[in-house]
C-alpha cells in the first residue's frame, strides 16, 4: 500500500512562524510535524509515499530528499498553488496507482495505527473518526455500526481526524483543477460507501501556534 502526505498548505493561522518555514517543517518534540507521520509510516511497513506541496515546497524536498535516510520511498507532487485536499490528490493519482492508498492530512499529531486500518468492501473511503476538540464542537460524521453517515439535524457526531484509507475511484472521475475532499467523502457516504472507526486516543489539530505548542510539550513529556 501506497500512502500520501497532504502538506501543501500555507499555514496561515501559524503566522508569523510560517512566514519563511513551511508547516510540515515546524518543530514537534525536536524533529519536524511531518517526520512523525514518515518514521510512522515505515514502522507500519508503509513505504511508498507521495507528499505534495505548494507554499516553500523546495524546503520539504530538500530536507527529505527522496526519503531514503528514513527507510522510505517519497515521490513529490509540486503544485504551483494549493489544489485544496481534493484537488491535490486528484493531482497525485499517476503516483498513487490503481489500489486503495492511505492518506494522512500533514498538520496533524496522532497516535493512530496506520498499520491496522482497512477498507470495508464495497467502500470507497475509510475513515478515522476523532472525538470532538474545543474548536469544532459539531464534528462532521455520524459513527453507526462501522459505517460513516452523514450527520442529520440535531446530531453531534465526530470529527474526521485527517487518516483516512482511499479508493481512487472517489477522486479519479473528478476535474484535475482545484475542489474540496470533503464533498466527495459525503456523497460517498450518502451513498454507503463509507466505512469508519473511533479513535480515542491520542490527536492534535495542529492549526495553530497554541496547539504547535501543546503537541510539542506532549512529545518531549513522552
Amino acid at each position: 500500500m501506497k500512502a500520501m502526505i497532504l502538506a501543501a498548505g500555507k499555514g496561515e493561522r501559524m503566522r508569523p512562524l510560517t512566514l519563511h518555514t513551511p508547516k510540515p517543517l515546524l518543530e514537534v518534540g525536536g524533529k519536524p510535524l511531518i517526520q512523525w507521520h514518515i518514521e510512522a509510516l515505515a514502522q507500519a511497513g508503509i513505504r511508498d509515499l507521495v507528499i505534495n506541496h505548494a507554499w516553500l515546497g523546495e524546503q520539504l524536498e530538500t530536507y527529505f530528499g527522496n526519503g531514503a535516510a528514513w527507510g522510505v520511498r517519497i515521490q513529490w507532487s509540486a503544485e504551483g498553488e494549493p489544489l485544496e485536499t481534493g484537488g491535490g490528490i486528484h493531482r497525485a493519482l499517476p503516483l498513487l496507482g490503481a489500489e486503495p492508498f492511505l492518506l494522512v492530512n500533514g498538520d496533524i499529531w496522532t497516535g493512530i495505527d496506520f498499520a491496522r486500518l482497512q477498507l470495508a468492501e464495497g467502500c470507497l473511503a475509510h475513515l478515522v473518526l476523532v472525538d470532538n476538540p474545543e474548536h469544532k464542537a459539531q464534528g462532521d460524521f455520524v459513527l453507526h455500526e462501522g459505517r460513516v453517515l452523514n450527520p442529520q439535524a440535531g446530531d453531534t457526531g465526530l470529527t474526521y481526524s485527517g487518516v483516512a484509507l482511499l479508493a481512487p475511484e472517489l477522486l479519479v472521475s473528478e476535474p484535475g483543477d482545484s475542489f474540496p475532499l470533503a464533498p466527495l467523502l459525503r456523497r460517498a457516504a450518502a451513498a454507503g460507501q463509507v466505512s469508519g472507526e473511533h479513535y480515542p486516543g491520542l490527536w492534535i489539530d495542529v492549526g495553530t501556534p497554541e496547539r504547535l505548542a501543546l503537541a510539542d510539550r506532549l512529545a518531549w513529556e513522552g
